[in-house]
């Protein structure tokens, strides 16, 4: 082996002071360098794919300056609240996101069906959270087709001067403002006999225009 290829190998094998590894091509003195990757932010989570599929699962939302794993796991832990203490305060924002969730959470409870249950109790944190939804609000709004919760706005957050509202449901003792009474359907009209509206509808129409052959003619 000569001394200047023997040199080379040393000089392969060493680690530049600059933080870059030097690899030496066969039977060369090129070398190429690969720079060491900076670690991650240990504060910045990546979202697993576990939490990206509950996210797709749920729906497009807002980001509210949140990974997708860190934005669902507040909306759970927000709509079990919501249903426990049924009022919350928080940013208008986020009290949009979770009045979506809540809704779809009692209209699964009104259901009542083996898979509404497990698809909530999938969300929501608590078994006291899940019976309350298929016992108590289910029987609440059972007459209601939607619409169980309502957002007040209440004041302008100091420091960050964010909105915050509160977030309750309808229908419930202590309520901030009560809801409006249902609207009565009109009085449905009886059935016309098919030949008294064929009379009608003669008796109603103008009189027939029959065009003159004159008239054709041109």
């Amino acid at each position: 082996m000569r001394a200047g290829e023997s040199h080379r190998q040393v000089e392969a094998a060493e680690v530049a002071s600059d933080g870059h590894i030097a690899t030496a091509a066969t039977g060369s003195r090129s070398t190429e360098s690969s720079p060491i990757r900076k670690p991650l932010n240990p504060h910045r989570r990546r979202a697993g794919p576990s939490a990206t599929a509950d996210a797709d699962a749920m729906g497009k939302f807002r980001k509210l300056g949140r990974h997708a794993a860190h934005r669902v796991s507040m909306l759970r832990t927000m709509v079990s609240q919501l249903v426990k203490h049924e009022r919350i305060e928080t940013t208008v924002a986020k009290a949009k996101e979770v009045r979506r969730k809540a809704d779809q959470m009692v209209q699964l409870g009104k259901d009542g069906t083996l898979d509404a249950a497990r698809r909530a109790s999938a969300f929501v944190r608590g078994d006291d959270v899940v019976h309350k939804l298929f016992t108590e609000l289910a029987y609440r709004y059972k007459d209601r087709a939607g619409g169980y919760t309502r957002l007040l706005r209440t004041r302008i957050r100091i420091g960050d001067a964010a909105p915050m509202a509160y977030i309750e449901f309808v229908d419930r003792e202590n309520e901030l403002r009560e809801a409006k009474p249902a609207t009565p359907p009109p009085p449905q009209r009886a059935p016309l006999d098919p030949w008294a509206k064929s009379r009608a509808s003669q008796q109603w129409a103008g009189p027939k225009i029959t065009s003159s052959p004159k008239s054709e003619g041109l």
